[in-house]
């Protein structure tokens, strides 16, 4: 029978949501392709357990995450019931929909029908009556904002949520977003956007907006698919992901100019008494506009090494200058 440990919010650090009451952990636990069903049930139970043992209170899914679509859901429903149901109030779960889950016209994007029926099904796989931050998980330019931010009030007014968010939306529809769902009475919660050294993307006016319209930010991908970390300080390795078949990673991305810059962050990394991954973690976190990073993780080990990043994420002038010319560095 599984007891959490009783100092788990001792050194976490919680961040306030945008302007809402909402506290998110720094670094927020994601279920996306490291829990699917080639992982043993035990080793996916030993993860969701010390993450919350280290004060990470929040799990982040999606209605597609596995692999297969739908396997996170799943196995995470089984083990919350399992394990975490006396913590209910302690955790916040959040789901979202808009990329390809079922065959047909209605199985993906952002229509009221889409969005509607893909909650109610997250929440059966969950075993769950409600989500706390349900998610519109990308931008439809075919159907009007109106209808999918509608969409996301219906799942609140429905008890289904508690609160909303977007995901990968640019910095204008972010902003006509947040004034419907304003108008609405059920404001926009959080952004999650893809965010790391190596993606800048959400500095081109998405924070800003977001600052403007009061919501959070949450990162995906802080670590850009693994390639923030010592892994491939060297090249691609054996048995990356970059040397596999994932559609996210390829070993093309891997230049000798990445790998150089790499090796550069590396080294600030280490005179800052971090690895390459926490030194990641900690910038995408120097700005009080991100409420918290999602990070995965195949192990406790790994996982335990993510988490140490919050022990040190003040940045002096000099090393916020250094990474910028790091990574202003010519391209091949």
């Amino acid at each position: 029978m599984y007891s959490a440990h009783p100092g788990r919010y001792d050194a976490m650090p919680y961040r306030r949501t945008g302007r809402s009451g909402l506290m998110l952990p720094a670094l927020s636990l994601g279920l996306w392709h490291n829990f699917g069903s080639d992982l043993d049930l035990d080793g996916r139970r030993e993860i969701l357990r010390g993450a919350f043992d280290m004060g990470i209170t929040h799990f982040d899914l999606a209605n597609n995450y596995g692999p297969p679509p739908g396997e996170a859901e799943t196995v995470f429903g089984r083990l919350f019931a399992e394990d975490f149901a006396p913590y209910r109030d302690e955790v916040v779960i959040s789901t979202k929909a808009g990329y390809l889950m079922w065959p047909g016209p209605y199985g993906e994007w952002g229509s009221r029908k889409s969005l509607l029926a893909s909650l109610d099904q997250s929440l059966r796989r969950m075993r769950l009556d409600h989500v706390d931050i349900f998610y519109s998980h990308r931008y439809d330019p075919g159907t009007p904002l109106e209808e999918t931010m509608g969409a996301l009030h219906t799942a609140v007014q429905q008890g289904k949520a508690l609160y909303v968010g977007i995901s990968n939306y640019p910095a204008e529809e972010t902003r006509q977003a947040a004034a419907i769902l304003r108008g609405l009475g059920t404001p926009l919660l959080i952004h999650q956007p893809r965010y790391s050294m190596l993606d800048r993307a959400p500095e081109d006016g998405l924070l800003e907006t977001l600052e403007e319209v009061g919501a959070g930010a949450i990162a995906y991908s802080p670590l850009a698919q693994g390639l923030l970390t010592d892994r491939y300080l060297n090249g691609v390795p054996e048995g990356s992901r970059a040397a596999g078949t994932s559609p996210f990673l390829t070993a093309d991305a891997v230049t000798g100019s990445l790998v150089s810059r790499l090796r550069a962050l590396n080294e600030l990394a280490g005179e800052r008494g971090q690895s390459l991954a926490q030194l990641a973690l900690a910038w995408v976190l120097r700005d009080d506009t991100v409420t918290s990073a999602v990070v995965g993780a195949s192990s406790v080990r790994q996982l335990r090494d993510s988490v140490e990043a919050v022990a040190r994420l003040e940045f002096s002038d000099a090393e916020l200058l250094r990474i910028e010319a790091i990574l202003a560095a010519d391209p091949d």
